[in-house]
């Protein structure tokens, strides 16, 4: 199995295509049976986020693999894989171990440093780990991605520049509105908006973001809406914010300033009747809405509206939002790079510990063999003799297969290894099969990489 990427970003998609190819998470499992359904595909993990939709894989082949992930990428979409190759991009193998680090690093964000994607790749990790869908190959991979991208936050500059999608939404519209406002202090970066009332709709890990960075810049008061009451009361409680009920929200439109998105809705929560409605109650007061949510919360036509500011992810997404010094950028990189180094390392030595474990069983079939016929020939012997004729046996054997298997380990660490353990069958008409469970490779952090790190289990801790 190799690992195989496919997906779609704000950079190769518009956000229609974004919306309809978006998973809520409750049709997260559904979407990953389909994916481990399909001939090559051996193991799923899917990230849907506000800007991007990737699936990574762990296949059988390229080729079939791609056909498969694009074919259920495709039918999400409600079009033919054709129409949808154009906005696809696909990494595999070392590229796909190198994006799948960029990505948890907040290198290939919309906002770069940003440090949500973390928590939605660990989301995304614990969701497939809960339904089955990943084996050793991708368990190693989320857990590793997860650790350089904190990795990276912790030993760079990005972790302190990097901003949030909320705290660059508030930018843009503070620009939109004609000039940056005042800031609370330059190493936040983030607008002054002591007197403006804000609303929050939507409970969700994005929306507690949004309150917590409305209240650090100085928005009172908030408010909190959701369907599900109990977790608007939950997070208003949290936040010193006031619930709005989720049928009032044209009426709660009047009596604030900024208003932020984020709701995992499959249709669209503001339609322009109701901001219409709600600007004939505002006695000209600009509107701000930052509509963070794909599919899109907010109907686009309200941009159109007067006195309304619309920032939405298409916004975002044509705005210059890297306020990242290259140097910090440059020194994520490389972490990145020695990081994907030491996991094809890893890889290629799962690879060829199958032919391993082959010659090994074959030499034991072979001894056993031969004590059968011992046995046979010398039936006078003790059973001491016999025990310790057995031990000289295999110690012998065991000393002629230790080097030839480490040496085969060193060069199956070499880029171009595979061409050891290839001839190592060969020699040994060795018949191998590949690891039928997760269980049958060992992990990174079993020691198979010198110097291995120690791992985090699915779950663990919350979305950023």
């Amino acid at each position: 199995m190799k690992p195989l990427v496919v997906g779609v970003s704000h950079r190769t998609a518009p956000v229609a295509l974004l919306e309809r190819l978006a998973v809520p998470a409750a049709e997260a499992p559904r979407m990953l049976g389909e994916l481990l359904a399909r001939s090559y595909v051996g193991e799923a993990v899917l990230l849907s986020t506000c800007n991007r939709v990737e699936v990574y894989a762990a296949v059988s082949a390229f080729h079939g693999g791609l056909t498969d992930v694009a074919a259920v990428l495709a039918a999400r979409a409600g079009c033919a894989p054709s129409e949808l190759a154009p906005h696809l991009y696909v990494h595999y193998e070392a590229d796909a171990v190198r994006h799948a680090y960029r990505v948890a690093a907040g290198l290939d964000s919309m906002v770069v440093g940003e440090s949500q994607i973390l928590g939605q790749l660990r989301e995304a990790y614990a969701v497939a780990a809960e339904h089955d869908t990943v084996g050793r190959l991708l368990h190693e991979l989320m857990q590793q991605a997860l650790r350089v991208g904190k990795r990276a936050h912790a030993e760079t500059g990005i972790d302190r520049a990097g901003q949030s999608v909320v705290k660059a939404a508030l930018e843009v519209a503070a620009l939109r509105r004609g000039g940056s406002p005042r800031r609370v202090d330059a190493a936040d970066e983030l607008p002054s908006l002591e007197g403006l009332g804000a609303l929050v709709v939507g409970a969700g890990a994005m929306g507690a973001l949004a309150l917590a960075t409305l209240r650090r810049a100085g928005a009172a008061p908030l408010a909190v809406a959701n369907r599900g009451a109990a977790r608007a009361e939950r997070l208003a409680e949290a936040y010193a914010a006031r619930v709005v009920a989720f049928g009032d929200l044209g009426a709660a439109l009047a009596d604030v300033d900024i208003v932020v998105c984020a709701t995992a809705a499959p249709e669209t929560v503001l339609t322009g009747p109701v901001v219409r409605a709600a600007l004939d109650r505002r006695d000209g007061r600009p509107l701000v809405i930052l509509d963070l949510a794909v599919p899109r919360d907010v109907d686009p036509a309200v941009a159109g509206l007067p006195g309304v500011v619309l920032v939405d992810i298409e916004r975002l997404g044509a705005e210059n939002l890297n306020h990242v010094a290259a140097a910090d950028v440059d020194a994520a990189e490389q972490i990145v790079a020695g990081e994907v180094e030491a996991f094809l390392d890893w890889l290629r030595g799962t690879e060829v510990a199958p032919t391993v474990a082959a010659l090994r069983a074959r030499a034991d079939e072979v001894v056993a063999a031969e004590l059968q016929r011992l046995a046979q020939r010398r039936p006078d012997l003790t059973d001491e003799q016999r025990a310790e004729v057995a031990r000289t046996v295999h110690r012998v054997v065991q000393r002629l297969l230790h080097s030839p298997t480490v040496r085969v380990r060193e060069l199956a660490a070499r880029p171009d290894g595979r061409a050891a353990a290839a001839l190592l069958r060969e020699l040994f008409d060795l018949q191998v099969r590949g690891p039928r469970r997760a269980d049958e490779i060992p992990s990174m952090a079993a020691g198979e990489v010198r110097g291995g790190p120690t791992v985090e289990r699915p779950g663990t801790g919350g979305t950023p």
